[in-house]
């Protein structure tokens, strides 16, 4: 079977419009919170220790809630019920970030807003894999146009937050956050009760396992693990990076939608560009250009075009090994695996990578500066290039898709 991702007849687009608008708003809501957060922490007057643990929250949660969101998911096919919960859950819980109770305080909130958020796009990846799918074949076109409904989102979301919190400061930031998760939720009341079969708890219990035992899933997962860890530098210094190079807030919203204006791109155009290299190969090219893209921000960052650039590479190093990733998890965990493989996808990718990269950024940053983050995840990109490799040499002899 070829690596390269097929086409086979799907739904139109009108079948995942409420899919394409959740992504929206779901990213948007990340883009809200996820960039400013620590700028606002720091508006709190916390160190850029305590920064970087309440930062790495998210990740904690991402480290257990997602799976258990899939397996529930999966036993019960009820995908959309859950992600509705979730979001009225974490739109409660964000008035608790309204009163500045401290460390404790603050980290608590976080963790219940992140433990219900944290399973919600991998729930929803699963749902629009079931429906862009036909006949075990990924249609990578589809997925593009839903995806970039995400990534433009995003964009409009942080390009508008950077521009008002120059104006306004950072106090509205608990405001904002509220806002964006009741429209997550108002969204997540729109979407198509869409069920997979369930499956009963032997099987829930028992089915992972064949798959996991694969030398290709293996080293797919690994790869994974390192890439996203080289990303870590993005998603929780990149902010606190340019702030402290003397980049204004309304420069770093737009730095931050330079990234995402090219991701949008190459999602709209994705199906003309992957099959010309296989999944595999996608992964190699996007862990490689993730290496000189984090060594040029960390040596060059006050070279203002240069850095433009480095966040243009946003459209491989993210959206291309993002949609690679989607249609390898999609293939390996098909039907009623899908929701624990996306979140398994979470786990590896986000949940784990997240909490080593924040924690253990704080430390090097304090001792040596902001850009020794960037160096670190420089050499984490080179490992995921390694590991990637090893997939594709194992897809060549082995019967997996190309």
């Amino acid at each position: 079977m070829s690596d390269t991702l097929q086409q086979a007849a799907a739904p139109g687009m009108r079948q995942v419009l409420p899919f394409a608008a959740l992504s929206a708003v779901y990213c948007a809501h990340g883009a809200l919170m996820n960039p400013f957060l620590p700028l606002w922490l720091k508006s709190l007057g916390l160190s850029l220790v305590t920064i970087s643990v309440l930062t790495s929250i998210q990740a904690a949660t991402r480290m257990f809630a997602p799976y258990a969101w899939g397996a529930l998911s999966d036993r019960t096919g009820e995908r959309a019920r859950l992600m509705r919960w979730g979001a009225v859950l974490a739109l409660l819980a964000s008035a608790g970030l309204w009163w500045n109770g401290g460390f404790w305080w603050l980290g608590l909130v976080l963790l219940v807003v992140y433990l219900q958020t944290s399973g919600m796009m991998p729930m929803t990846e699963a749902a629009v894999a079931h429906v862009v799918s036909r006949g075990g074949v990924f249609d990578t076109k589809l997925y593009g146009r839903v995806r970039l409904w995400g990534s433009l989102g995003f964009m409009l979301a942080v390009m508008a937050a950077g521009a008002w919190y120059e104006h306004v400061g950072m106090t509205s930031f608990p405001l904002i956050v509220s806002l964006s998760l009741a429209a997550l939720w108002v969204f997540a009341l729109r979407m198509p009760d869409i069920k997979e079969q369930p499956v009963a708890g032997r099987a829930l219990a028992l089915s992972m396992a064949p798959v996991l035992a694969q030398p290709a899933v293996r080293w797919f997962f690994a790869s994974v693990f390192f890439h996203i860890l080289s990303h870590m530098g993005i998603y929780s210094f990149f902010s606190l990076y340019l702030d402290s190079l003397g980049y204004s807030k309304t420069m770093i919203g737009l730095l931050w939608a330079v990234s995402v204006t090219i991701e949008i791109a190459w999602f709209f155009t994705q199906s003309r560009w992957m099959p010309r290299l296989s999944l595999s190969a996608w992964l190699v090219l996007c862990a490689s250009v993730m290496a000189l893209r984090m060594g040029v921000t960390a040596s060059m960052a006050s070279v203002l075009w240069l850095l433009a650039l480095m966040q243009a590479l946003h459209a491989l190093t993210f959206a291309a090994h993002h949609s690679a990733s989607i249609a390898l998890v999609s293939h390996y965990f098909p039907g009623s695996l899908r929701g624990r493989g996306q979140a398994l996808y979470t786990i590896i990718g986000y949940g784990v990578p997240g909490v080593l990269g924040g924690l253990a950024g704080g430390q090097p940053s304090t001792h040596w500066g902001l850009q020794s983050v960037f160096w670190a995840t420089s050499a984490m990109a080179a490992m995921a290039a390694l590991c990637a490799f090893r997939v594709w040499r194992l897809h060549q002899t082995e019967s997996h898709p190309r």
